[in-house]
């Protein structure tokens, strides 16, 4: 019998790997349900090639012409209820939610509260909301599932040491380093939004590629990783890995070290994730170690990329922190792809904002919400007329 997954954001670049991922293993993995914000042209194309009987379109003002190319027999779910009727299925095993944004963290919370296991590729459910979503799920008995390379890596790393943090040293999260990594300091505002987008390594989304480029993806990591994984901010750190084939490591107190290692093609998370906690052959292909020219390590410039440092303070005090520190990097990034502000302006808008910011606790969501809507409106503010 296989899993029964939901897929929540399957018109995005994960999404379309998931499926992917799926259609390679058809006896272990059924989509059953197909959730986007407004594409329906590919959705409904999804939908067809699926042949799911559930589907959730978050843009309700584009249902009708959904309705229209959709077959007669699927049900169609509307706006963030939609998301949530989806995440509840009865029949579902797994919800996948790759939403960008904020969108996913109500429906990954439904999925818990309705005993799924919860894989998780949208970074703001973790970073914004960690320690309730940890919660809830260590209560309901299900399993969150890492899809970000980094934290899938540290978590098959870890298989066996789960739950023993006082074995582990610190998490090392691998980066690329992005287009700048070599960049002078003295050069940064001069950089182009047409540069920013030139990832060296992976084909990405425009925010998540701008982030990359910033450091800031990588500090949205560290947030991720401590609630994840149970680890102080303390005993995280990143290095820069050019050539993106280990996606991040684990050292233990014996100066041992484990690092997983494959090429870079989002399907190989994404199986993990799916088929956890066996491992499958699937379409996946194989690293060849005499092809791989060199491995380089590189501490990264946080000087000259604080996004690291600012995350480190976000997590490292907690509460509504996380959310400003995500909220305000959204508004920077935006601001940077419109041209009112230079990219090293990023950084300095979300310092700006997360000074300026009254830290309340965040063991309910109300205030996280707030407190992100607060970020959204100072950052906004903020901005050059």
């Amino acid at each position: 019998m296989p899993k029964k997954i939901v897929l929540l954001g399957s018109t995005g670049s994960i999404g379309c790997s998931t499926l992917k991922v799926a259609q390679d293993l058809p006896e272990e993995l059924q989509i059953i349900a197909l959730a986007a914000h407004s594409n329906i042209e590919k959705l409904s194309e999804q939908v067809h090639d699926t042949n799911v009987k559930h589907v959730a379109l978050y843009d309700a003002s584009r249902a009708d012409a959904l309705r229209a190319l959709l077959p007669s027999d699927v049900t169609l779910y509307l706006g963030e209820s939609g998301l949530i009727e989806l995440a509840s299925l009865a029949e579902a095993d797994t919800v996948l939610v790759a939403i960008v944004g904020t969108a996913g963290l109500h429906p990954a919370l439904a999925a818990i509260r309705a005993g799924k296991d919860l894989a998780v590729a949208s970074k703001e459910i973790l970073v914004m909301a960690g320690e309730i979503v940890t919660r809830e799920a260590m209560e309901a008995g299900v399993q969150l599932l890492p899809v970000d390379s980094e934290h899938n890596a540290i978590f098959q790393c870890l298989d066996g040491h789960r739950g023993d943090t006082a074995e582990i040293s610190r998490l090392i999260l691998t980066a690329s380093g992005g287009p700048f990594r070599n960049t002078p300091a003295e050069d940064l505002p001069h950089v182009t939004l047409a540069q920013a987008l030139k990832h060296p390594t992976w084909e990405m989304g425009r925010k998540i590629t701008i982030d990359s480029a910033s450091l800031f993806n990588k500090g949205l990591e560290m947030i991720e990783a401590r609630w994840l994984f149970g680890i102080g901010m303390d005993r995280i750190d990143v290095i820069i890995h050019p050539q993106s084939i280990i996606h991040s490591m684990v050292e233990f107190i014996d100066g041992s070290v484990l690092a997983q290692m494959s090429h870079t093609d989002m399907c190989f998370p994404i199986q993990y994730a799916l088929t956890w906690p066996k491992r499958l052959r699937g379409g996946l292909k194989p690293l060849r170690f005499e092809e791989l020219a060199k491995l380089e390590f590189i501490a990264p410039r946080e000087t000259d990329f604080p996004a690291l440092r600012l995350a480190r303070e976000a997590g490292t005090r907690g509460g509504t922190l996380p959310a400003v520190f995500n909220a305000a990097n959204e508004i920077a990034v935006d601001a940077f792809i419109a041209g009112r502000i230079p990219f090293p302006g990023i950084w300095h808008l979300v310092e700006k904002t997360m000074q300026s910011h009254e830290v309340q606790h965040a063991s309910e969501l109300e205030p996280i919400l707030a407190a992100d809507q607060w970020a959204r409106a100072f950052a906004t503010a903020s901005l050059p007329t």
